[in-house]
């Protein structure tokens, strides 16, 4: 893996990384506290709010077409720049429509550079190394998210809210300055379609990526609201919550991507859907606070195996559809964070372990589904060699 350390674009990847779970977890921390303490906004506001920020997940798509005006690592820079951008206003515009357009602007930021982050390590890196440097960037990423809630704790008590806003928001908008005036590529990197690609044969990627989107929005929907509505935790339990899942991914992410080179993507996400059955059931019939938070601490840590799906990808998608295929499955991937909240609050109201035992009825159809990828990699080596 040093050989993927001392390579220019893992370096200028891992900083922009970075930034970007720095400025969203940013966002997440304070959010609330703004909203209410000082903009005065009710339930609402936060659910209209909450539903603007996932629209730049569907539009990933469009990210294929500004790459025709901007090289992808260029894009990836921008990204940042709008990322921080949009946090640094956010104190100054107190207001539903200010934090509305803000959000909007800070979360095109964050999701076109996750859209080119997934695409770059998977054109600069081969496929022996690609799952270790997805781990390492998510390990960093969890290391980012702690040291978030350190800072805010600190300067909390001396910064207003616009302060807070600015001051780290401008630390981001440094880092995408310095990234743009960096030149990460390979020259001999294979030059990405410039359109949109949706094939045939790619279908198993785009419905594990479906499939991934739905089983996320399950978790971030409703687990932590069943924390909070049937056991009664605390905003500091849920904080400590956090910092230990955040802490178990920043040693543990690595090792997943170890894990797939040596397993294979199908064992992996095997284990993940199958251990994800028993999460969701054991979500539905709990009784005691104490597992629930466990659970909610495995159910964090399996978002890593999610991967091995891009892996797989690396695997039977051609080398120039890489960059496309990466805002395809964005864009599918959010789909169900329309679907899945909306449906899931309904049959909640009915009986609150349904929309669980959905979760356990997606993983059992999505271990059915990883099962198919061992054939499919059969069959593209076998047409590679027929087309060699």
């Amino acid at each position: 893996m040093n050989a993927a350390r001392s390579k220019p674009m893992f370096r200028y990847l891992m900083v922009l990384t970075i930034a970007s779970i720095f400025g969203l977890q940013v966002w997440r921390t304070i959010f609330n506290n703004f909203a209410v303490e000082v903009a005065h906004l009710d339930g609402n506001h936060i659910g209209v709010i909450q539903g603007i920020r996932e629209i730049p997940g569907f539009l990933a798509l469009l990210a294929i077409f500004v790459l025709r005006f901007f090289k992808e690592h260029h894009l990836a820079a921008l990204s940042i720049l709008i990322l921080g951008l949009g946090l640094a206003l956010t104190g100054f515009f107190p207001s539903f429509t200010g934090i509305l357009l803000t959000t909007l602007v800070m979360s095109f930021g964050f999701h076109y550079y996750e859209t080119t982050n997934q695409s770059l390590t998977l054109q600069y890196f081969d496929r022996n190394t690609a799952p270790w440097v997805f781990g390492k960037l998510k390990s960093y990423g969890s290391a980012a998210n702690i040291a978030v809630g350190v800072i805010i704790f600190f300067i909390s008590s001396f910064l207003t809210y616009q302060q807070i806003y600015l001051f780290l928001g401008s630390i981001i908008v440094f880092i995408a300055i310095w990234a743009f005036n960096q030149n990460p590529v390979d020259k001999d990197i294979t030059p990405q379609h410039k359109h949109m690609v949706f094939k045939k044969q790619y279908w198993l990627f785009y419905f594990l990526t479906f499939m991934a989107g739905a089983r996320r929005q399950i978790f971030v929907a409703f687990a932590v609201f069943l924390l909070v509505k049937k056991f009664n935790y605390s905003i500091h339990e849920i904080t400590a919550l956090f910092v230990i899942n955040n802490i178990i991914n920043y040693f543990l992410s690595p090792l997943i991507g170890r894990a797939i080179i040596r397993f294979g993507e199908r064992k992996v996400l095997s284990f993940e859907y199958g251990s994800l059955v028993f999460i969701f059931l054991a979500y539905a019939f709990t009784e005691s606070r104490i597992t629930a938070g466990i659970l909610y601490v495995l159910d964090h840590i399996f978002f890593n195996f999610s991967i091995a799906i891009r892996t797989y990808f690396q695997k039977v998608g051609k080398a120039k559809d890489i960059a496309p295929s990466m805002a395809m499955g964005f864009t599918i991937n959010h789909i169900a964070a329309v679907i899945i909240p909306a449906v899931g609050g309904l049959l909640w109201m009915v009986d609150y372990r349904i929309p669980f035992y959905g979760g356990v009825l997606l993983s059992f159809i999505s271990l059915a589904a990883v099962q198919l990828i061992t054939r499919s990699l059969k069959k593209f080596k076998f047409e590679s060699q027929v087309s060699d």
